[in-house]
């Protein structure tokens, strides 16, 4: 079971402003015919530079995004906020998707450090340092992941944390004013030796030969295709090589929570997602091996789903 003390650095701030374009939402928020409305097909249209498509549920956008045997799956979230009152993609992913994965996956690393119990002074201090950025995050945050992890050993699948030595919490620490940058780099570097390690030992395990590697994080982590001065925060292109290319970023956001920010506004789907549009359903915005699955508004998990049926 997952240690309760265990504790994440949650960086939703730096997540949210790490997205490489800026753009004006356009009239057309999706695929558009020849008076601009919106176009809704049950196949793969444009919607500028990105493929997208709408689903009735969850897991079939989920299930087409994994569709072609992955071998890692990096699932990203927008941390739910302070005052949020929708189920979180945290919570989504838990009741909904982790159920889809009995079976075919055999670790989840889920973005939570369990540092070492021999560096407890540099561990509170690191902590204090994220004080500012998790201020205004959901007080259920921590808690969420926990749930997930337990959730998965319950399916079959083994939760794995992030385990930081004494010396990287201390490269944090002396890192003064730029504790925020270390940590995003910690944490993608952590989670490409953890994953490496996990992969070969499937490889060398016949039960799990071909079972993927599930993470489960901010969405700034898993980015395939990140700008030169935020490479070293994403363990996307090192993990797609490690894989042979077998290796799949899925972006999961909550619309409540796209609040029309600058921070949002970057991001490559923002101009063509409308919710009051397309809010009644799943969407999905596709860009090669990285997708962006937007839930639809105000929607809570099904009975089957949240007691594990698909």
């Amino acid at each position: 079971m997952l240690r309760c003390h265990a504790w994440r650095f949650a960086l939703v701030l730096a997540v949210l402003s790490a997205c490489r374009r800026d753009s004006a939402r356009p009239s057309a928020p999706a695929a558009a015919d020849a008076s601009g409305a919106a176009v809704l097909t049950p196949t793969w249209g444009r919607c500028g530079p990105l493929e997208c498509r709408q689903f009735d549920t969850l897991a079939e956008a989920f299930e087409t995004a994994i569709a072609g045997g992955p071998r890692v799956v990096a699932i990203g979230e927008a941390h739910a906020q302070r005052g949020t009152t929708v189920p979180s993609s945290a919570r989504h992913f838990k009741d909904e998707l982790l159920p889809l994965l009995a079976g075919r996956a055999s670790d989840l690393l889920v973005e939570v450090m369990n540092p070492p119990s021999g560096c407890a002074r540099t561990t509170e201090a690191v902590r204090q340092k994220h004080g500012e950025v998790t201020r205004a995050q959901a007080p259920t945050d921590q808690s969420e992941y926990v749930a997930m992890g337990v959730r998965a050993r319950e399916l079959g699948i083994v939760p794995e944390l992030l385990r930081p030595t004494c010396a990287d919490l201390l490269t944090v620490e002396d890192a003064g004013e730029n504790a925020v940058p270390a940590s995003l780099e910690m944490i993608a570097r952590l989670t490409r030796a953890q994953v490496g390690a996990l992969l070969d030992r499937d490889a060398r395990t016949p039960a799990d030969r071909d079972k993927m590697v599930v993470t489960y994080g901010g969405a700034l982590h898993n980015d395939l295709d990140p700008t030169p001065e935020r490479a070293a925060w994403s363990f996307g292109p090192a993990l797609a090589s490690l894989t042979g290319g077998k290796f799949v970023a899925v972006s999961l956001y909550v619309p409540e929570l796209i609040d029309g920010s600058d921070a949002w506004k970057r991001l490559e789907f923002y101009p063509y997602y409308d919710p009051a549009t397309l809010g009644a359903k799943t969407t999905v915005f596709r860009h090669g091996k990285s997708y962006v699955i937007v839930l639809s508004r105000a929607r809570e998990p099904s009975k089957t789903s949240a007691e594990g049926g698909r």
